[in-house]
């Protein structure tokens, strides 16, 4: 059984780090690489929903993808967020980990031990 899920880019030096420390902590991660397997629509308004607050974050603004979105001039609703990943799923901030209920952007990666 795996303690969580990870949404990671391998070439993050960021979600390389965040496997270390759970690794280190003997932590079961089922890896998800989101640029190979993208996360269908469901799957992503479920992390959007368990992200709660947390949700607008999950786009990156820094993308050129954003630009062409059109909402960078208001915050996005779930819906936006949900279709924005559909479409460009580079978009996608790095590392999110999801355990039972809980989700959260790994950002530093320590914040991840938050959900242990």
């Amino acid at each position: 059984m795996t303690d969580c899920t990870v949404y990671y880019n391998p070439d993050c030096s960021k979600c390389r780090a965040l496997l270390a420390l759970l690794e280190e902590r003997a932590v079961d991660a089922r890896l998800v690489d989101y640029r190979r397997t993208p996360p269908s629509a469901a799957d992503l308004a479920n992390l959007v929903a368990l992200l709660g607050a947390q949700a607008g974050d999950l786009l990156r603004r820094d993308d050129p993808a954003y630009a062409t979105l059109g909402i960078e001039s208001r915050v996005p609703d779930a819906g936006d967020i949900v279709g924005a990943l559909v479409r460009h799923p580079q978009l996608m901030q790095r590392p999110v980990v999801v355990r039972g209920a809980r989700a959260l952007i790994a950002r530093p990666p320590e914040r991840a031990l938050e959900l242990f």
